[in-house]
């Protein structure tokens, strides 16, 4: 099987960024590495470097990861963790957390290159609800 592009989600809370993962994972196949990297180390809300560069490793399949955060120190978080060298295939992208998550995942389970995926999810910020 081809490598396809992997979705990590940075979220404050463990509960919503597993959620979305939970999500997207349906949506994805199981071709798609999505990892959910919400909260804590000890279980609180927060942002976790440690679990951010985890989720990136284990999300990459070879075709490079998008890295969606929630917000604030989660966004903070995650360019640390992408500017120490976790991975030159990841890319943070400013997009709606859940749904630029959905056009990623979608986007990636086509066999769709990292750019095409960022594209999808930075395009989500446009989609109307109503």
């Amino acid at each position: 099987m081809a490598a396809t592009v992997g979705i990590v989600l940075v979220s404050h809370s463990s509960l919503l960024a597993e959620g979305v993962a939970e999500l997207i994972g349906a949506l994805g196949s199981g071709r798609v590495g999505v990892r959910a990297a919400g909260g804590t180390d000890d279980g609180g809300v927060g942002t976790s470097y440690e679990k951010v560069v985890r989720a990136v490793d284990e999300a990459d399949s070879g075709a490079g990861v998008v890295v969606l955060a929630d917000l604030g120190s989660a966004v903070l978080t995650a360019r640390m963790v992408l500017e120490d060298g976790a991975d030159p295939r990841a890319v943070l992208v400013d997009a709606p957390f859940v749904e630029g998550a959905v056009a990623a995942t979608v986007t990636a389970n086509t066999g769709a290159d990292l750019v095409a995926v960022v594209a999808a999810a930075e395009e989500a910020r446009g989609f109307r609800k109503l």
